[in-house]
């Protein structure tokens, strides 16, 4: 069975995590880059930012607005940990902003940095060492239904329990350690 979204959210530590070539859906992927653990490769990044443009693929850049405007990237991502405020003179921008939350205090601290959408965190339960909480569906759609703002779901999302987004509230999602494990797969069950 298929899932069928307007939009779907990858994020990746490595621009090696994901080829670009299993994507054949245009205007539906966003691709949001957070690498916090070493430096950049700035050509690489280029060449990549590139063939996102070419394939109209939307690119975003983790917590770093120097790196987002040098690659002209399409928009910020503002991690849950980064909470500052000054961020939110970026609103106002051409660039789009896009945070994520895993309650309703880091939630309404991204609505004051201004972002316009949310990637709000873990929908399904994970294996991650130090964090064992999660929503489930029906709290997520709760919290949707109680809400204005556009929430996107995230975590524990895998090929197993793929078929259940469809039930999900929302008109999105987003991916992070299956893009890495089986991409081939998942690419394959979105349409």
């Amino acid at each position: 069975m298929f899932v069928y979204k307007k939009k779907y959210f990858l994020i990746i530590e490595n621009i090696k995590d994901i080829a670009l070539s299993n994507i054949k859906l245009s205007n539906k992927f966003t691709i949001i880059y957070r690498n916090e653990n070493k430096t950049d490769n700035i050509d690489e990044l280029l060449k990549f930012r590139r063939i996102c443009k070419a394939k109209k693929i939307d690119f975003y850049i983790a917590n770093n607005f120097k790196l987002m405007v040098f690659l002209n990237a399409d928009g910020l991502y503002i991690s849950s940990h980064n909470t500052n405020l000054k961020l939110s003179r970026f609103k106002n921008s051409n660039y789009k902003i896009i945070g994520s939350a895993h309650n309703i205090k880091e939630l309404n601290i991204k609505v004051l940095q201004g972002c316009s959408r949310f990637i709000f965190s873990r929908l399904f339960k994970t294996t991650y060492i130090n964090k064992k909480d999660f929503m489930g569906i029906i709290k997520f759609n709760l919290l949707k239904l109680s809400r204005k703002e556009d929430l996107v779901p995230l975590g524990g999302i895998n090929i197993s329990n793929l078929n259940k987004l469809n039930i999900v509230k929302s008109n999105s999602f987003a991916l992070l350690s299956e893009v890495k494990k089986k991409p081939a797969k998942i690419f394959s069950r979105l349409f």
